[in-house]
């Protein structure tokens, strides 16, 4: 930039400049509650998985003069401003008139707004003939990779353009997807009419040749629906696939669909898909109501493409380890994240906080209550995963000291930094990695809102008695409009009417000392623990560290292969090149001056195992030793050795019974079907 170097202009006349010149674009059309004219036909080519390339020919009525077209940007579910418009290529437009003459016109992109593009409609146009790809991602460096030649997660809202000007509630789409003939699927969506289309009758009406016209494919055809039902509605399909049934009841019922790596991933024993069935009947005894006509769980098993969770009304997709099922008697890590995904039905679906709910995907979100809208869910999400079996009791609490001891120990941050700012994390830096994020934090509104509604729980079972719980406020607050889709949006006072009406208490006080809340700063008045722990120590139980392995974070490495020493030396170890993949703030590795990048070489002079490190810890803290441990390490082209100084040998967070104090964490995990 080279705006000091004019001799010629000012600089008050150079920033005027820029502001006129800005100011000669008009912002994109807002939305209205209106009905677009007409139906938008969306035909998905998903055959190309070779490529990774989705092609989409999409046709809009309209009518002469100017338009604009957005790409989705801010995505829910993900409550930021995701929408991977530079992954969209291809996009060509033909204006078509009443006797099916076309000829090609031009767009251009608005100057403000890269997610949207203008188009001057000639006049005698009633369709807009749109070609376009979505180049998915290949490599994970690239983004978050959908196909395989083996699978596929369709999300909509990433191969299509929309009319600005209208909610997506009022647009409707007619939606179209080219399968290969040999894959299954799953989605929310219930085809219509399903035809196996052979090379030669693949009909090609817009610019480029479809990739459908050299592959023998299925032809599904969904029926007309909201735009904003079609985003809420992903595609799972696969070479490998099979569908469970969870519930078999006409009037809501529900299917578990899996694709996988391979075939022998999908072979789940009974007892497996009956978690799953418990998972159902659970989450409709604490609700007391369903909100989906029909719910499809969408999971992949694979190595292949990137791990998710995402939520949408009537299904889920979520992306996880192949041996979910093959081994699931070894790793139990992540079996918490169906039953979270499920509750959001309810909780964000159904019930959506009101400024994160928007009429387009073209209107900024706010973030306020993703403490309720996702820590609650995260709360819910482990108590069912108990309910259900999907977890052990045992686990469970394991799971529980680990969160405890995490975010009541291992957060520093929490000094500067409080719960409720932590809710603009997606919009600051969606999923990105931090340098320091126990000192940065991040998304904690899931985890440590999680040991808030813990102590909510808790909290209201001692004020009442044990008469109420947390299960009483589900009841209260998502029962409402039985089988009615939403979304009906709450506000931060909805909740803490409802809290008053389960039992008085000044809730408000209550959720904001722990919201705003820095360092240990909020005592619990049950047992003498600092937030936020107070609401294990309200629920009769507290954290206590020895050296015998918490259950939790064993099944966590073996997924991972990772090896935690946080709650020693305040590090983690990545799988590959024994390299330090955290470091816990102000613990003994940082102020010993590590940090996360180093690659271990040695400890105390020979090579680096984790076993050799395990027993130097434990050496260290014998009576008569230095307590140091010498690591050599290497950080880029850089070798040295850094002595730790530590004398507390191995620890491991776990959960012990207080005596005298209602065991109200045992009652919370307990099944109620």
């Amino acid at each position: 930039m080279y705006l000091f170097r004019s001799s010629s202009l000012t600089l008050g006349a150079l920033l005027l400049c820029a502001f006129s010149t800005s100011t000669l674009a008009a912002p994109t059309p807002a939305p209205a509650d209106v009905d677009y004219p007409g139906v938008i036909e969306l035909d998905v080519d998903l055959t190309d998985v070779d490529q990774r390339v989705i092609r989409t020919q999409e046709r809009i009525p309209v009518t002469p003069g100017t338009i604009t077209l957005l790409y989705p940007r801010w995505l829910p579910g993900n409550h930021a401003p995701t929408g991977p418009i530079e992954a969209l290529t291809g996009f060509i437009v033909h204006a078509r008139d009443a006797v099916g003459e076309r000829r090609r016109i031009d767009w251009r992109r608005h100057p403000l707004n890269t997610h949207a593009f203008e188009i001057d409609v000639p006049a005698g146009t009633q369709m807009l003939d749109i070609d376009l790809q979505f180049a998915t991602p290949i490599t994970a460096e690239q983004g978050r990779r959908l196909m395989t030649p083996d699978m596929l997660a369709l999300q909509w809202e990433k191969a299509l353009l929309y009319p600005a000007g209208h909610y997506v509630s009022r647009i409707r789409v007619r939606p179209v997807i080219r399968l290969r003939t040999d894959w299954g699927y799953g989605s929310a969506l219930r085809a219509s009419e399903t035809v196996q289309v052979a090379p030669s009758q693949t009909s090609v009406t817009s610019g480029a040749q479809s990739v459908a016209s050299t592959v023998t494919h299925q032809r599904v055809q969904f029926p007309d629906t909201t735009l904003e039902r079609l985003v809420d509605s992903p595609l799972f399909a696969g070479r490998h696939f099979r569908a469970f049934e969870l519930d078999a009841d006409p009037r809501q019922p529900a299917k578990l669909n899996v694709v996988a790596d391979r075939p022998s991933l999908l072979e789940a024993t009974t007892p497996q898909i009956e978690a799953h069935r418990k998972l159902v009947r659970e989450a409709g005894r604490l609700f007391g109501s369903r909100h989906y006509r029909h719910y499809d769980f969408l999971l992949a098993l694979s190595d292949h493409l990137d791990g998710a969770g995402l939520e949408h009304h009537e299904s889920s997709e979520n992306i996880v380890d192949p041996g979910y099922f093959v081994d699931w008697s070894t790793i139990a890590d992540g079996r918490d994240l169906l039953p979270h995904e499920f509750v959001h039905s309810w909780n964000g679906k159904f019930r959506r906080p009101a400024d994160l709910w928007t009429p387009s995907y073209d209107v900024p979100m706010q973030n306020s209550l993703l403490w309720m809208y996702e820590g609650m869910t995260e709360f819910w999400g482990v108590v069912l995963a108990a309910r259900s079996g999907l977890w052990s009791e045992p686990f469970t609490r394991e799971s529980l000291a680990y969160l405890a001891a995490v975010y009541g120990d291992q957060r520093p941050g929490r000094a500067w930094r409080d719960l409720q700012d932590t809710t603009n994390q997606p919009i600051m830096a969606y999923r990105k990695s931090r340098a320091h994020p126990t000192w940065q934090r991040g998304t904690d509104y899931y985890s440590e809102g999680l040991l808030l509604w813990l102590d909510v729980d808790a909290q209201l079972r001692a004020i009442t008695r044990e008469r109420r719980s947390l299960d009483d406020f589900a009841a209260k607050f998502f029962s409402v409009k039985d089988g009615e889709l939403g979304p009906l949006t709450y506000t931060f006072d909805d909740v803490v009417a409802t809290l008053d009406t389960i039992a008085p208490h000044d809730w408000r006080a209550f959720l904001r000392s722990r919201l705003d809340a820095h360092g240990g700063a909020v005592t619990a008045s049950a047992a003498g623990a600092d937030w936020p722990q107070s609401g294990i120590a309200r629920a009769g139980w507290k954290l206590v560290y020895d050296d015998k392995p918490n259950e939790y974070v064993t099944s966590m490495e073996r997924a991972s292969g990772a090896k935690n020493h946080s709650f020693s030396l305040g590090l983690t170890i990545a799988r590959e090149g024994a390299r330090i993949s955290d470091v816990v703030w102000d613990g003994p590795a940082f102020r010993a001056g590590l940090s996360a990048g180093a690659q271990l070489v040695a400890v105390n002079g020979s090579a680096y195992t984790d076993e050799l490190l395990r027993e130097a810890i434990t050496a260290a803290a014998k009576p008569g030793a230095p307590g140091t441990i010498d690591l050599l390490v290497r950080n880029l082209d850089r070798y040295r050795t850094v002595r730790i100084e530590y004398r507390g040998g191995i620890r491991y967070p776990h959960l012990l019974r207080v005596d005298g104090v209602a065991d109200r964490l045992t009652w919370l995990l307990k099944p109620r079907t």
